[in-house]
């Protein structure tokens, strides 16, 4: 048995001080081909640093051959000395037969680094040297599903099931086809490749994007037993609450949807949108109180979002909060452009507050944004009519009638106005 064999039996069973000691031997008294086999094994175990230390040894011995640069690159990019990689890489041409080696290794080295339009241009290079290799078609589909370009990633994976390859590192290449289609918002067939994976043996990624896919088809009950099988198995998975509770009030489960929204806040409390989706929710079960307790705390946890103001106005001008809704809306307008709505909610509130200038002031700033709108021009006319202004009264009370003529009050306002 050569040293390097019995390196391995040591370390195998755990006896670090006899491995170290057999290693030693090996390095020292071990022919070339026993050593390179002792140094992918020791990688393969992790210990990186011997095997650097055997590759740069035979490097020295064979300057010419290249894939043990390629073999040390590897290892200097998971010790993160990119640099010292990339040196290693330089040294490889394009006559070399470990160039496409190379060309993989730098496509790795680059995406480690966030590069990855270079990583991608090194992937094609290979791919183009080698355009049956599988190695280098999932390294690219991976890439290119990474960055989110789910369109090009899926003929690549598509191109390997059909050669019968349908895993590869560990990666299930069907999911990875189904999740493609999923996030490209390809509903239908993404479907088709995600029910194809037993429940039992998908992640919980898996779990949510077909849970997901099956929400987007309306297939309510499927999305919802999903959801509730990921909720079981990886209650902290947060994700999953929103879509969880929006399928339930598909099927018009308002409670239970309210539940599972408040869960949800109890895994991810600083989620604004589980704020508005749970005062939503509470709306449907007419519980004002509380969706106003949740539009507060989600405004709170994010003041800019202009949803959670836009709701949180309207409920309380609905809950005749006037105050409460100058306060808010006149705190955010200091800073920011205001919705439309904002513009109405305000002068319904100042007019509520009898602060007519100010009303006055905001139904003619929302007067563009609703000449369409029947509520709108009839209140605000009413409103213009009540405060002098006869001009706006008589626009919009023109603009009311053409919308609805069968209405008797509106269209005799209009006429008492004939000879303006």
């Amino acid at each position: 048995m050569s040293y390097s064999e019995k390196a391995l039996e040591f370390l195998e069973a755990g006896k670090i001080d006899d491995f170290n000691k057999q290693y030693d031997l090996a390095y020292h008294h071990d022919d070339d081909d026993m050593l390179y086999s002792l140094a992918e094994e020791l990688y393969s175990y992790g210990f990186s640093d011997q095997a650097k230390q055997i590759y740069q040894k035979l490097l020295k011995k064979f300057p010419d051959e290249d894939s043990l640069r390629v073999d040390i690159s590897d290892i200097l990019i998971s010790e993160g000395e990119t640099d010292e990689a990339l040196s290693q890489l330089s040294f490889i041409g394009k006559d070399s037969d470990a160039y496409l080696q190379s060309l993989v290794t730098q496509a790795d080295l680059y995406q480690t680094q966030g590069l990855f339009d270079v990583s991608k241009e090194k992937l094609l290079q290979a791919k183009n040297l080698a355009p049956d290799e599988q190695i280098i078609t999932f390294a690219l589909a991976e890439l290119l599903f990474t960055t989110g370009e789910y369109n090009k990633s899926i003929p690549l994976y598509l191109n390997l099931i059909k050669q019968g390859v349908t895993e590869l590192s560990s990666v299930n290449l069907v999911e990875r086809v189904g999740i493609s289609y999923a996030n490209d918002s390809n509903f239908e067939n993404a479907i088709g490749y995600l029910k194809q994976i037993k429940t039992i043996n998908m992640t919980s990624d898996v779990k949510f994007e077909t849970a997901f896919t099956y929400l987007q088809l309306k297939e309510y009950d499927e999305s919802i037993n999903l959801f509730q099988e990921l909720r079981e198995s990886d209650p902290q998975y947060a994700t999953l609450y929103p879509y969880l509770g929006q399928a339930l009030e598909q099927q018009n489960k308002n409670e239970d949807a309210l539940l599972v929204f408040q869960e949800g806040l109890s895994v991810d409390q600083y989620n604004e949108k589980l704020y508005l989706l749970s005062a939503r929710s509470a709306l449907k079960v007419d519980d004002q109180e509380l969706a106003e307790n949740y539009l507060k705390q989600g405004n709170n946890i994010d003041p800019d979002d202009i949803e959670i103001i836009l709701e949180l106005s309207n409920l309380l001008v609905a809950r005749e909060k006037y105050e409460e809704n100058i306060k808010l809306l006149t705190s955010y307008i200091e800073d920011h452009e205001l919705d439309p709505q904002f513009y109405w909610n305000l002068a319904i509130s100042y007019d509520a507050m009898d602060d007519l200038t100010n009303a006055h002031k905001y139904y003619l700033a929302a007067k563009p944004y609703f000449m369409n709108n029947t509520t709108f021009l009839k209140s605000s006319a009413m409103f213009f009519r009540e405060s002098g202004d006869i001009k706006n009264a008589i626009s919009l009370l023109k603009e009311y009638v053409k919308l609805v003529p069968s209405d008797d009050e509106a269209a005799f306002m209009l006429d008492e106005y004939q000879d303006y």
